[in-house]
């Protein structure tokens, strides 16, 4: 067993997450993550609705009675989802922990905090996560460049970021980006981290809520299969090589407006992708982590290699390289 202080702090057995995903991080795939002793989060706006989270976080509590959370990804937008009812849904569902993102999640932390939900928010950069820590949040997720989803706009490897924000944090700090196997974890936690946040990796898991053809497009892909996506709109984001990615990219090589590329990325496209299986029908996220992906193990499988290589590396490579 790995004991860390994210461990201690929120009662979980092993210092591993599953981050909250949009489409993808339901109750079927939380709920194995937390039997298997690691933290799972529930993606509230994949539930159309703070009711429909409500019975997700039901659904979820029938597969599991360990720890759980919920992710609440909070970006400014025409038509906001109702934050707030969400917020809502899941304090009376009883969750006590959140995983939170985007620059206006702040917004809600005195909501969460007045009924004793404890927060891990998402960050790219140490700036950004001192700046949540001073606002209260029990812990904070560190995103690394190589990240899947929006890795912001400074493009900073975590080989570096981790390092720098452990050296100013105070809080315990997950470490998120690249990550997949036990060789990751150990180096998160020698770079300071007290815990690991994997999403792609977890989507090759028999449990993922997604099209088996999506996970074999993951196992066949390699670390160079990712683009970077709407970096002129410095709202970058890596997601799967694909044919429509190519396209976004043209056509912002091409100076097109956003209008003409918001076709291409809406989410409800994207959604229908990993749901049919056809890998190229719309934009989907994935991280550079693909390179070290090989297979599609039950997520107890997972975990379970992930912490028993980790525990062999510390104890027979790396304790065996100092000398006496």
């Amino acid at each position: 067993m790995i004991w860390t202080r994210f461990t201690d702090a929120f009662g979980v057995t092993h210092p591993i997450t599953q981050g909250g995903m949009q489409w993808v991080a339901r109750a079927e795939l939380v709920a194995a993550v937390a039997n298997a002793g690691a933290l799972g989060f529930l993606g509230a706006l994949t539930q159309p609705s703070p009711e429909a989270l409500a019975r997700e976080i039901a659904r979820t509590r029938d597969l599991t009675d360990r720890p759980f959370g919920v992710n609440l990804t909070v970006f400014p937008t025409l038509t906001p989802p109702p934050y707030a009812e969400y917020c809502d849904a899941l304090i009376e569902s009883g969750v006590r922990v959140v995983e939170t993102a985007g620059q206006r999640a702040a917004d809600h932390f005195a909501q969460l905090k007045a009924h004793g939900v404890k927060i891990i928010h998402k960050c790219t950069a140490v700036r950004h996560a001192l700046a949540a820590e001073r606002l209260g949040v029990d812990a904070v997720s560190v995103d690394g460049f190589e990240c899947a989803g929006h890795p912001g706009e400074d493009d900073i490897p975590g080989l570096i970021l981790l390092p720098a924000a452990a050296n100013r944090l105070s809080i315990p700090m997950l470490a998120s980006g690249g990550i997949g196997d036990g060789r990751g974890l150990v180096a998160a936690l020698a770079l300071g981290a007290d815990g690991i946040n994997m999403g792609t990796r977890f989507c090759a898991t028999a449990e993922a809520p997604i099209h088996d053809a999506i996970k074999q497009a993951l196992v066949a892909n390699d670390e160079r299969a990712t683009d970077l996506i709407l970096r002129s709109f410095r709202n970058t984001a890596r997601v799967a090589r694909n044919s429509v990615s190519a396209r976004v990219l043209a056509l912002e090589a091409d100076g097109r407006p956003f209008e003409e590329i918001a076709p291409y990325v809406k989410g409800a496209r994207g959604r229908e992708g990993l749901e049919s299986g056809d890998p190229e029908h719309g934009i989907w996220w994935a991280s550079m982590v693909q390179g070290l992906i090989d297979d599609v193990p039950t997520v107890a499988v997972l975990i379970d290699r992930i912490i028993a290589d980790a525990e062999r590396l510390i104890r027979d490579r790396l304790t065996a390289m100092v000398a006496d």
